[in-house]
């Protein structure tokens, strides 16, 4: 395992969890105890939400029949590495609200916070989460009876982090944490600056 210190160094001080979560595709093959996977869902239902309208939804797998509903519609890429997590999960949000009178305008804004939070309690319990999105969101819709009215935003691989040399070699190289762009190279003042 690599030690995160290694890989990424934050330029101003920050809460050390913000640098230790990345996104492994190595998973061991150990389910994740229900109050520890609840705990991760419960750090994303108190995402900041617009009008408190909380558009997301999170369907999960974790038996074997429901993993396979999952990976009939992950891409071949994805499955190579993937296929081992003990838990997916689809990340959806409601696109409408009675609240806004129609469109939800800040439904996936809203959806990607859930994600964050869900993401940094699984890395502060000592699970790592890879979102990705290489699947077809269609057949996703239709395999998991999606309403029309939500998107299907990504689908997490969730789980113990494994060892590098379990993935396939294309993969390997990949293993570990990346950089971040500098604060500077995407914060601007009073208007906007392409950098």
């Amino acid at each position: 395992m690599y030690e995160v210190k290694e890989f990424r160094k934050p330029s101003y001080d920050i809460d050390p969890i913000y640098v230790k979560r990345w996104s492994p595709r190595s998973f061991l093959n150990k389910e994740v105890p229900e109050d520890i996977l609840y705990s991760v869902f419960e750090a994303a239902r108190w995402a900041p939400s617009a009008a408190n309208i909380q558009p997301w939804r999170f369907i999960t797998a974790r038996n074997e029949e429901d993993r396979m509903k999952f990976l009939s519609f992950i891409y071949e890429g994805n499955i190579a590495w993937c296929s081992n997590a003990p838990v997916l999960v689809a990340v959806v949000s409601k696109t409408d609200s009675t609240f806004t009178g129609g469109h939800n305008p800040s439904h996936a804004f809203d959806t990607g916070a859930a994600w964050g939070y869900l993401a940094l309690e699984a890395a502060r319990k000592g699970l790592v989460s890879h979102a990705m999105g290489g699947f077809d969101r269609d057949k996703a819709k239709e395999v998991l009876t999606i309403p029309e009215n939500y998107d299907v935003h990504a689908i997490i691989a969730l789980g113990y982090q494994g060892e590098k040399e379990s993935l396939l070699e294309q993969f390997q190289e990949r293993e570990k944490p990346s950089d971040r762009n500098e604060v500077k190279d995407f914060m601007s003042e009073g208007t906007f600056q392409e950098k």
